[in-house]
């Protein structure tokens, strides 16, 4: 429980760090990495793609399904808490602002990918979501 407190409480002070050194540099572009990576600046107001999902709806799914994690946390910790910090981040964000904060955007990835801007958050849970599927799958 320890291990799963201490990611998700890691995840979530990186995603405000990041979320507030942003908002005050402002709204510009930048390329990293051989622009592999841009920091594109903008507020999401929908769902994971810009889905039109209802901002009370959005948010009893999400505390759902960290629910979930919680009770997933044994097989795999730390999976469980990139999961939960990135999705309270996210969730606090949608709860406070109405909508969240995404400038991550990886403009060389395949497909139509590329086109879409993610935030720590996002990229927490998508690693934290595939660490609780491969703990599940060597359970078995």
């Amino acid at each position: 429980m320890l291990t799963t407190i201490w990611t998700a409480a890691a995840v979530l002070s990186a995603c405000t760090a990041g979320r507030r050194h942003l908002c005050r540099a402002g709204r510009r572009e930048t390329a990293h990495w051989g622009g592999r990576v841009r920091l594109t600046a903008l507020w999401n107001e929908g769902a994971a793609f810009g889905l039109p999902v209802g901002r009370g709806a959005l948010a009893a799914l999400s505390a759902g399904a960290l629910a979930a994690v919680l009770r997933c946390r044994r097989r795999a910790p730390a999976a469980a808490g990139l999961v939960l910090g990135g999705g309270l981040s996210n969730l606090w964000e949608r709860l406070r602002y109405g909508r969240v904060y995404d400038y991550l955007r990886f403009p060389r990835v395949p497909g139509p990918l590329g086109r879409y801007v993610y935030n720590l958050a996002d990229l927490a849970l998508v690693l934290g979501a595939a660490g609780l599927l491969l703990g599940r799958r060597r359970r078995r």
